[in-house]
């Protein structure tokens, strides 16, 4: 197989986190007899200082040209003023438009190791093992916007049309685990919350083995921390999905574990941690690098088919967690580098254990 990657690192410990993704893809495509190829494109901040655009038409070319984006990483103090015109996020939130990528995914499992670093009881993390599926180009992050006087309209729109088909891919990911499918929404305020809940019904019912449940966004960020392992697929809006997903990346220990992918109808996607740039720590070789490495994974699995060569990177993942060294996040020393080395010899140790 050959394929195409196009490579955002963006700003702050993106192009550090992206280039261990890449070194791990070009380790495990290398040795599959893959032939994967790798260009490099600006997004965020640091395109903004380069070409004035936070998503300059070269990258978007770039991505419409590949068989997959990774992305690192957008924003950082330098550009964080809300009233400028031009800011980071803008160029991601258009990305995401250009690429029609309309199913962010956020995969969350709880490893035994991690657990005590979870601001939740070890007890109530046993079993976690959940999907989410945010719709993530519609909602008040793309409905009109406006400053009028001394008001502010953010405008929540959203069609049938736009609903029926992320339900569709949740209930898609729930046949293929445990069955279960929990919509999040506000259908007891919002008329577009009225609309979601009545269009999912009816979509759920054209999925046998599928059950749905629906839960009130404020109940369900309360019943994330008090029982997350009753749940397997959650699909939401956009900005619901936006804060429930970050609240329940505190449950695996660290925003630096936790990868996601963004699917359209085609099989190229966006894939990037869910981390930020955290400028804080930038440049200084400590950033953890399994949130963009499982990223890879993901990538490996949805936009290139290669399934086999995704468990692999998780496996290897796994046996760091479990036995190897820790970026500080997660109560280690290790950095970067050395993060990376250990995911990378877990491969080479597979590979040998199977030959």
């Amino acid at each position: 197989m050959r394929a195409h990657i196009a490579v955002l690192p963006g700003d702050g410990i993106g192009p550090e986190v992206t280039a261990a993704a890449v070194e791990v893809l070009r380790d495990v495509a290398g040795h599959a007899g893959h032939l994967i190829d790798f260009s490099e494109h600006g997004i965020g901040g640091i395109a903004i200082d380069d070409t004035g655009d936070p998503l300059p038409q070269a990258t978007i070319d770039g991505c419409l040209g590949s068989d997959a984006v990774l992305l690192g990483a957008v924003g950082g103090p330098k550009w964080s003023d809300p009233q400028a015109k031009v800011r980071p996020e803008q160029g991601l939130l258009a990305l995401r438009a250009k690429l029609g990528v309309y199913a962010n995914l956020r995969p969350l499992r709880v490893h035994p190791r991690l657990a005590a670093h979870s601001p939740l009881k070890a007890e109530n993390l046993v079993g976690v093992d959940l999907l989410f599926v945010r719709e993530l180009t519609g909602g008040a992050y793309f409905g009109r916007k406006a400053r009028e006087g001394d008001a502010a309209v953010d405008e929540c729109r959203y069609t049938t049309g736009e609903i029926e088909r992320v339900v569709r891919r949740a209930c898609a990911l729930a046949r293929s685990r445990r069955g279960k499918l929990t919509s999040v929404d506000k259908a007891n305020v919002l008329e577009t919350s009225r609309l979601w809940r009545a269009t999912t019904t009816r979509v759920v019912a054209e999925h046998p083995g599928v059950t749905l449940e629906h839960q009130l966004v404020d109940s369900m960020a309360m019943l994330l921390l008090t029982r997350p392992s009753a749940y397997d697929v959650i699909v939401t809006e956009n900005l619901f999905g936006d804060i429930l997903t970050d609240e329940a990346a505190a449950l695996a220990g660290s925003l630096g574990v936790s990868p996601s992918a963004s699917l359209g109808d085609g099989r190229r996607g966006l894939y990037e941690p869910i981390h930020g740039s955290a400028p804080d720590i930038a440049g200084q070789g400590v950033a953890n690098p399994i949130g963009a490495i499982l990223s890879a994974a993901l990538l490996l699995r949805h936009s290139l088919g290669l399934d086999a060569e995704a468990a692999a990177v998780e496996a290897a993942v796994d046996s760091v967690f479990e036995h190897g060294e820790l970026t500080r996040d997660l109560g280690g020393t290790a950095g970067t580098r050395e993060v990376t080395d250990a995911v990378l010899a877990r491969l080479a140790a597979q590979r040998k254990a199977a030959a």
